[in-house]
């Protein structure tokens, strides 16, 4: 299918300038964003070559060792709880979906017919981040996660996201806002603060999306950045879009 050209590729680097709290937390998140809108708000979009791609391939390179949830094993319609096992450096990690949400299933070249659809095979994972109910829990803290999401922001939605362990981390992906529908994006992120939970929420009331091709990884499995930490040493100041607080 055609796709959009003039959308975005992010790679935002959240290095030793982020908020405190207490003098303590610092915020240091590594995040990866490609989003690819879709110019005629019909059908799916290629994931090869596409922007979304990119920012994929950015993140899976500082990662060692993993693997990825493209949800092909699941009965079409099945719901949460919905569980599925990750290598770790050190043990298996068992990721688990809860809350609002299902399996669908759709053939090669077509969407749900609400525009979401799968980034590879013909399966996916449809919910509604609206509810608020959408969480995926790990049995180990992992310092990795990103994943493919369809059809985001056609009801002017942008995807929230908290990062759960003792500490709250507060992202908000900045997807287009009235998006077209069946749009395309990737998001990855690296914290320096393991985690053990990710809640999923939306800025809109009525925004469903596709989820698809979920990777995790713990600190073990993430590959050090040479420039992340030249930047630190640096001391060079950050815009950061993403906020910390204890809970």
């Amino acid at each position: 299918m055609t796709r959009n050209i003039g959308t975005r590729l992010v790679v935002v680097l959240c290095l030793g300038a982020g908020l405190c709290i207490n003098g303590a937390a610092r915020a240091d998140l590594t995040t990866f964003f490609g989003e690819d809108l879709n110019p005629t708000g019909s059908g799916p979009l290629s994931v090869a070559g596409s922007n979304s791609e990119s920012a994929r391939n950015s993140f899976m390179a500082m990662l060692d060792g993993v693997r990825t949830e493209d949800f092909e094993s699941f009965s079409d319609g099945t719901r949460a709880p919905l569980a599925m096992s990750f290598p770790g450096s050190t043990s298996t990690i068992t990721a688990t979906m809860l809350g609002d949400g299902k399996i669908d299933k759709v053939t090669a070249g077509n969407t749900s017919g609400a525009g979401r659809f799968p980034t590879s095979g013909t399966k996916y994972w449809t919910t509604n981040s609206t509810l608020g109910d959408f969480d995926i829990s790990f049995s180990e803290e992992i310092a990795a996660f990103g994943f493919y999401a369809t059809d985001i922001g056609d009801f002017n939605g942008q995807i929230t996201l908290q990062l759960v362990n003792g500490v709250t981390q507060d992202i908000t992906i900045p997807s287009t806002i009235n998006a077209p529908n069946a749009s395309l994006l990737y998001f990855g992120v690296i914290s320096d603060m393991p985690f053990t939970m990710v809640t999923f929420g939306n800025t809109s009331t009525s925004d469903r999306f596709g989820f698809d091709d979920m990777t995790v990884a713990d600190a073990g499995q993430v590959v050090p950045a040479p420039g992340a930490a030249l930047l630190a040493m640096l001391g060079l100041p950050v815009i950061v879009w993403v906020k910390r607080r204890w809970i």
